[in-house]
């Protein structure tokens, strides 16, 4: 068996306040994917440590802007390798991608954790700094399809693939996150470089399960929510994928961060 956890933390040392390492160390995954961590090598270190999470592996990148984006890979096995950034120079010190070499169950597994920011349709340098980022995203993929081993890429996209991944889709057309231009990226990465998106295939057809509520309003109490984390899987990875969760807070109260974590355990 082996078992991944994919969690966009929301700040790493705020989720820990609100109890989010301690539902992390309950989890007893294999493999980790953390995202927006929000926090340096150290104050990661501590929050760990705090919650009895310091005996896993760290492969963590901070951004160049202090307090923004920043992702981590935690292991169970010590990786063989990892490797900071995706694509172009732009991108080497943005701390929105960090993957790592590890000897699993199944075999040797490329992992990532993954952030994309959110983008913005009514600006265009920023929604265009976006696809470039989803550019860089594609080509590792297909070089991570055509690898000896499997490859999961794991995170916070910020982007919803279908209707049935948004509960507002019709008021959130034209906007970031499901502009034509974005879920078609999802689309081609499944049609025509066989990943699997493993949150959609073992979690039903939808609507939902949806994995980011806003803070604000009710959306959380009504479930009004976006799908926007995901696990992708090479095909014979996807194969032994045999359950995936979505780890909705039972209240508005006991949430630690505005996403839910998806866990996948595969068999």
């Amino acid at each position: 068996m082996l078992t991944v956890v994919t969690a966009n933390v929301n700040g790493v040392r705020a989720a820990a306040r609100r109890g989010g390492l301690r539902w992390l160390a309950d989890a007893a995954a294999d493999v980790y994917c953390l995202q927006e961590v929000r926090a340096t090598d150290e104050q990661l270190a501590a929050v760990l440590a705090a919650d009895g999470l310091d005996h896993l592996h760290v492969a963590h990148t901070e951004s160049n802007a202090k307090g923004r984006a920043g992702v981590a890979v935690l292991t169970v096995a010590q990786p063989t390798d990892v490797r900071v950034g995706v694509g172009p120079a732009e991108f080497a010190d943005c701390g929105r991608w960090v993957e790592v070499d590890v000897q699993t169950p199944l075999g040797p597994l490329t992992v990532a954790s993954a952030y994309v920011h959110t983008g913005e349709a009514t600006d265009a340098a920023r929604q265009a700094e976006k696809y470039r980022f989803l550019d860089a995203v594609e080509a590792r993929l297909l070089a991570l399809a055509g690898g000896p081993g499997h490859a999961l890429v794991a995170g916070d996209l910020n982007v919803a693939h279908t209707e049935m991944d948004i509960k507002n889709w019709k008021g959130n057309r034209g906007k970031a996150g499901f502009l034509e231009e974005e879920p078609a990226y999802l689309t081609r990465w499944s049609a025509e470089h066989g990943y699997v998106d493993l949150g959609r295939t073992l979690g039903g057809e939808g609507p939902g399960p949806y994995t980011w509520w806003s803070w604000r309003g009710r959306g959380f109490d009504t479930d009004g929510g976006w799908r926007i984390d995901y696990q992708l899987a090479t095909p014979e990875l996807a194969k032994r994928a045999v359950k995936a969760e979505v780890g909705k807070a039972r209240s508005y109260a006991e949430r630690w961060s505005d996403h839910a974590p998806l866990t996948v355990t595969f068999g």
